[in-house]
């Protein structure tokens, strides 16, 4: 019977110690939001074709030292984020699983479009030492 406790014991720790933490969250600020082209719509009506651009919301957000370009994965259940507002993000692989702080507090998922290096002066990176030997 002890030798059983052990065993499960000891299973129970080691898989203990192989599980991943999640993911701590990254913060930013939703920046921007614009309209952009996904897609055409066509439609049949006795026998006159017509084609309808379709267009889907590409929002603009900026993290500590990156700008990413994020548009919704779930066509169905678009939700449009408030502007301006502070957000909660984190990455896994090509997408964004991010919440809007003060909103409905839903992870939703996001495409990453595009990633850009900040370059304003509050990036740490932006303004980089010049180390002069004589001084």
């Amino acid at each position: 019977m002890r030798y059983k406790s052990l065993v499960l014991a000891s299973l129970l720790l080691a898989t203990l110690a192989y599980a991943k933490d999640p993911k701590a969250y990254m913060s930013g600020k939703i920046i921007g939001m614009e309209s952009v082209e996904c897609g055409s719509q066509e439609k049949d009506a006795k026998n006159n074709h017509k084609t309808q651009e379709l267009l889907c919301q590409q929002y603009v957000v900026q993290g500590e030292k990156t700008i990413y370009k994020i548009q919704p994965i779930d066509e169905k259940h678009r939700v449009l984020l408030p502007v301006g507002e502070q957000a909660q993000f984190r990455l896994q692989k090509d997408k964004m699983l991010l919440t809007v702080e003060g909103m409905d507090n839903k992870e939703r998922e996001y495409v990453v479009v595009s990633m850009t290096p900040r370059t304003d002066a509050s990036s740490a990176d932006a303004n980089p030492a010049r180390v002069n030997h004589l001084q």
